[in-house]
């Protein structure tokens, strides 16, 4: 087969974020279209397999693009941007990348990065209830606490609520030490975590001393309505189908919701039914509530979580399989 030379310009601004420290971007692209790449005085030849390369330029051209609007180039950017080519459907990294949803406190721009996360956000935007379910590291929680802020901050909604099952993650962590909000703020804490990244430290508190925000276990939710807030419930994978319900029937007009949790991650006891597994059988033919399932391919964390990720899957799968097996020979 003939090898294949497409040239391309691209400025040295864009072809050292491109590239990579070391070319390390550029030889992934390199290995993964089985081309070559380099540089020659400012301008990208790419040599190899006429269809491969025309692939690899594709890829390069949208990852430029997003370079020029200011963005750094990511790792997770470049593994997605690489996927996406392969399935032919590179355009959609700039077509994602013009939805800002807000600004960290630093000024970074909060973007969805994937399609999955895509749909999330515009779910989120259209629907009065919106499931995300999928494994860590998908920016589920993160992006609806982006989306919250955006419309605390626009005046949509009076105040913020977050909540989750104060439930621990297969440990045993006895009595803890402190006042009420003391023993509950540690399971807590990765919603603090995003608000103050977002939000900022300081405004957190000036709004959580106004009552504005409240972060509070689900167990405070029993009796209330909520209207016109925007309400966020984390690890739902964690709660019983009568807590979900419980949960689900709080909300009042004016009102916004978002659940989020991962099936593959319950720490409820053994036996017990998850109040996610149920909601998604119940729930899933009411207009007006969506379910986003976020996958691997979603994952947004550092490369190899969306490998552990992967893995998992590809265990669990095998698991049932051989389960499944030894069933029918039982029988």
């Amino acid at each position: 087969m003939n090898e294949y030379t497409l040239k391309m310009n691209m400025s040295v601004e864009n072809m050292q974020k491109i590239f990579g420290m070391q070319d390390v971007y550029i030889k992934k692209l390199e290995r993964d279209f089985g081309v070559t790449i380099v540089d020659r005085n400012g301008e990208v030849v790419i040599s190899g397999p006429e269809t491969m390369v025309r692939k690899a330029a594709s890829v390069l051209e949208q990852l430029s693009i997003v370079s020029e609007r200011g963005n750094d180039i990511e790792e997770q950017s470049v593994d997605y941007a690489i996927t996406m080519g392969m399935e032919e459907q590179e355009q959609v990294i700039t077509e994602i990348d013009t939805d800002c949803i807000c600004h960290t406190i630093n000024g970074k721009p909060i973007k969805p990065k994937t399609l999955g996360q895509k749909a999330y956000v515009d779910a989120i935007r259209n629907k009065m209830i919106v499931f995300g379910l999928g494994p860590a590291g998908t920016g589920k929680t993160y992006l609806a606490m982006a989306m919250a802020i955006t419309a605390f901050k626009n005046d949509e909604v009076s105040r913020i609520i977050l909540t989750r099952p104060a439930i621990e993650a297969g440990e045993k962590l006895g009595f803890l030490p402190g006042d009420l909000q003391s023993k509950v703020d540690p399971y807590l804490r990765p919603l603090y975590d995003a608000l103050y990244q977002i939000m900022g430290a300081e405004s957190f508190a000036k709004n959580m001393e106004k009552g504005l925000i409240e972060v509070a276990p689900l167990a405070y939710m029993r009796g209330r309505t909520l209207d016109n807030a925007y309400i966020i419930l984390d690890e739902a994978q964690n709660t019983t189908p009568a807590q979900m319900k419980m949960f689900l029937t709080r909300i009042g007009f004016g009102s916004k919701v978002v659940v989020t949790g991962d099936a593959s991650q319950k720490d409820l006891a053994p036996g017990t039914l998850s109040g996610l597994d149920v909601a998604t059988r119940v729930l899933g033919k009411i207009e007006d509530i969506a379910f986003c399932r976020l996958t691997n391919k979603d994952v947004v964390r550092h490369p190899l979580v969306q490998k552990i990720v992967k893995a998992y899957d590809d265990y669990e799968i095998k698991e049932k399989g051989r389960s499944r097996d030894r069933h029918g020979r039982k029988q």
